[in-house]
């Protein structure tokens, strides 16, 4: 599945964190809705472009080295 605008967006938003950040923090950062951040990190995460975990209520995100190879591409 290739990945389209928004998902490199957040590709290049993940790979300069150093640590995983929360679906809010990208929809913020990105100025796109939160429903839209989830929608495209789940994307993400199905094609193990990044990992995600549940922390609470919230969910943390940070990109794999396959996302990393992926947005150097």
């Amino acid at each position: 599945m290739l990945v389209d605008q928004t998902d490199q967006r957040i590709l290049t938003y993940l790979i300069k964190q150093d640590w995983p950040v929360t679906t809010e923090m990208v929809a913020k950062d990105l100025r796109v809705s939160w429903n839209t951040a989830q929608v495209h990190l789940y994307k993400l995460l199905a094609q193990k472009l990044v990992n995600g975990k549940r922390v609470g209520r919230q969910n943390q995100w940070i990109i794999t080295d396959e996302g990393r190879r992926k947005l150097h591409r």
